[in-house]
C-alpha cells in the first residue's frame, strides 16, 4: 500500500514506521492518522513483523503534536470526532501483539507524547522534548495523554506537566520513567534497532502473552492480573516454542524461535 504522510520500511523481521511530514514537524491530521491506522493494521497481521519502530522524519521533530490548521476553527462535534478518531488509532498501537518502540527525535509534543506513549517502550535522543502543552491553548489533552501519562510516571507529576503545559527533556523524561533510555541524535535509529532485534528474537506468543499479562493485569485487580499471568503461561506450554526454547536451554545453544 502506498502513503502519502507515512513510510514503511522492512529490515526482516523489524518494520520501521516514520511519520513524514517534516514541513510542519510531522504533526498529525486525519489523513496521517488514518495512515498510520493502515500501518498499524498491516504490521499486526503480518507475522513475519515481530517488532516496530515508530519514529519521525528528521531531527527536529518526532511528531510536534496534532496539526493545529486543522484544529483551528473545529466545531466541538467535529472535534469530538477527531478525538476519537486519534484515540482509536493509538489504542490499535497499544493493544498490539507485535511490540513497538518509539524513538523519539526532538519534539514529542501533544498527540507526538501520546503516540510515543502509546508504544510499550520509548528510546529518546538527547535533543528530545516531551510534553502537553494544549492548556496553553485553553484545551486538555485529547488523544490519550490525561491516561496514559499518569500511568506511566504517576498522578501527581503527571498534573504538573498537564496543568502546567510545560515542556521536559529527555533526561527528565528517563528520570520519570517515561522514556527507556536517552542517547544521541546519531545513536537513537540504531539504538532502537538493537532492541529492536533483541525482543524480535524472542518467543512471538510469549511477548505477545506478557505483553495482555502486563498491560490488562495492571489496570486489573492483583488477583485478576495474576490469574491472567497463569493463563499465559498455561498458553506458552502449548506452544512449539516453548519446547525448542527448553531443549535450546539444556543443549546450551540460542533458541530458534518460528513463532508457533
Amino acid at each position: 500500500m502506498e502513503y502519502e504522510n507515512i513510510t514503511l520500511t522492512r529490515e526482516k523481521n523489524i518494520a520501521i514506521i516514520t511519520v513524514n511530514r517534516p514541513q510542519v514537524l510531522n504533526a498529525l491530521n486525519r489523513q496521517t492518522l488514518a495512515e498510520l491506522k493502515a500501518t498499524f493494521l498491516e504490521c499486526e497481521e503480518d507475522p513475519g513483523v515481530r517488532a516496530v519502530i515508530i519514529t519521525g522524519s528528521g531531527l527536529k521533530a518526532f511528531v510536534a503534536g496534532a496539526d493545529i490548521n486543522e484544529l483551528n476553527g473545529l466545531p466541538p462535534v467535529e472535534g469530538l470526532k477527531l478525538m476519537h478518531l486519534g484515540q482509536e488509532v493509538f489504542g490499535l498501537l497499544e493493544k498490539m501483539g507485535t511490540p513497538s518502540i518509539a524513538a523519539v527525535n526532538g519534539y514529542a509534543l501533544g498527540g507526538g507524547c501520546e503516540l510515543a506513549m502509546a508504544c510499550d517502550l520509548r528510546i529518546a535522543s538527547t535533543n528530545a522534548k516531551f510534553g502537553q502543552p494544549e492548556i496553553k491553548l485553553g484545551n486538555i489533552p485529547g488523544w490519550g495523554g490525561t491516561q496514559r501519562l499518569p500511568r506511566l510516571i504517576g498522578k501527581t507529576k503527571a498534573k504538573e506537566l498537564i496543568y502546567t503545559g510545560r515542556f521536559i527533556t529527555a533526561m527528565e523524561a528517563e528520570r520519570l520513567g517515561l522514556v527507556n533510555k536517552v542517547v544521541s541524535p546519531e545513536e537513537l535509529l540504531l539504538t532502537a534497532k538493537e532492541l529492536a532485534r533483541e525482543v524480535a528474537a524472542m518467543a512471538p506468543i510469549a511477548i505477545k502473552m506478557a505483553k495482555a499479562a502486563i498491560d490488562q493485569g495492571t489496570e486489573a485487580e492483583l488477583a485478576i492480573g495474576l490469574s491472567l499471568e497463569a493463563q499465559g503461561v498455561a498458553m506458552c506450554l502449548t506452544t512449539d516454542d516453548q519446547k525448542e526454547g527448553v531443549r535450546a536451554f539444556f543443549e546450551k545453544r540460542a533458541p530458534v524461535f518460528q513463532g508457533k
